[in-house]
């Protein structure tokens, strides 16, 4: 039923894979699946904010994000289950759209928030990519 995963993670927010790795880990085995692992860097958003980085620092800060991801990731994903590490940059429920379409991805599985947040809705990430993906969207509270 599903041979691909993608596992967004925020690589800042440990609660974002403690429960959704293992969820994600225990789907790939049963289905024979393999699972993508991806963070997205929020943008600047307007361009007047990017003016006060450095020229190279967005490059730099993803290809941070990408080192930090690849560690998190050898720690929770078996490395025969792993197809892939990801790390992007935008608007973060697009580009796990963008990505997951990419990828072909039959299924995303995804933290709901942060556990800190007071509410039992979903975060308005994990709300965007339900209504909007064209692929299964498992979410784990």
């Amino acid at each position: 039923m599903y041979t691909s995963i993608l596992l967004p993670i925020d690589t800042g927010h440990s609660s974002s894979w403690q429960k959704a790795a293992p969820t994600a880990v225990n789907l790939a085995r049963s289905e024979g699946a393999k699972i993508h692992v991806m963070t997205v860097i929020p943008d600047f958003g307007m361009s007047v904010v990017g003016s006060f980085f450095p020229s190279n620092f967005a490059d730099d800060a993803l290809k941070a994000t990408a080192a930090e991801l690849d560690k998190i990731v050898a720690g929770i994903i078996p490395p025969e289950l792993l197809a892939g590490t990801h790390a992007v940059s935008g608007t973060i429920y697009k580009r796990i759209l963008v990505k997951a379409e990419e990828l072909g991805c039959d299924v995303i599985v995804l933290a709901s928030h942060r556990p800190e947040k007071a509410d039992y809705l979903l975060g308005p990430n994990a709300a965007r990519i339900v209504r909007h993906a064209n692929c299964s969207v498992f979410v784990v509270r």
